[in-house]
């Protein structure tokens, strides 16, 4: 699919019956966000999932399911996608939860657009306009200092700088780390066995 010369999708083909599709920019997060709750178990999920996106849940749910990650990866192929990511351990870099009022004032400073009263924008569409914003905003530059990798070569300023950045932008731990850092935590403070939390 070709974001220019395509149309955007609203519906998906499945077993020869086209399904409606529910297409809007906040599904695609609450999908994200869905696919990231630590306290949502994993078999849980991809029910979740289908009531998101289908009014009418397809009978072929395994096509369904391939059917949103499609949608959600823009109409990319898996390979694809996974191309554009790098080799080394991908740090979350932003969080649509956290960081919700530092995207909303980004998409209003660049492009003009109040999210909170946009009513159809696709999520496709609200993924290449979130792809294309400028180093200089403010959302863009935690998100740069969160994966800002600190290396030797920096000077000792520098250094402390991004270490400082880093900390003060830290996206907050999930329950489950949180509850495993204070685990940790405790059995240190108590001479307890590590084993089991590491």
């Amino acid at each position: 699919m070709n974001l220019l010369i395509d149309a955007l999708p609203k519906k998906i083909w499945i077993d020869d019956k086209e399904y409606p599709f529910r297409w809007d920019f906040r599904v695609g997060i609450l999908y994200e966000l869905l696919m990231l709750d630590k306290d949502v178990e994993g078999a849980e999920k991809p029910l979740l999932a289908l009531h998101l996106f289908y009014p009418e849940v397809p009978i072929n749910w395994k096509m369904a399911l391939e059917g949103i990650q499609w949608f959600y990866r823009s109409g990319e192929s898996e390979k694809t996608s996974n191309q554009k990511r790098s080799h080394r351990k991908q740090e979350r870099t932003y969080s649509f939860e956290h960081d919700a009022s530092y995207i909303y004032s980004a998409f209003l400073e660049q492009y003009g657009i109040d999210l909170t009263q946009e009513k159809q924008l696709h999520w496709w569409k609200f993924r290449a306009l979130f792809q294309g914003l400028r180093e200089d905003i403010a959302f863009c530059k935690i998100m740069g200092y969160r994966s800002m990798e600190i290396s030797e070569s920096m000077g000792k300023e520098q250094k402390e700088f991004y270490r400082r950045m880093k900390t003060i932008h830290r996206l907050p731990f999930s329950k489950g780390e949180a509850e495993k850092l204070s685990a940790i935590e405790a059995a240190l403070l108590t001479g307890g066995d590590l084993s089991g939390l590491l």
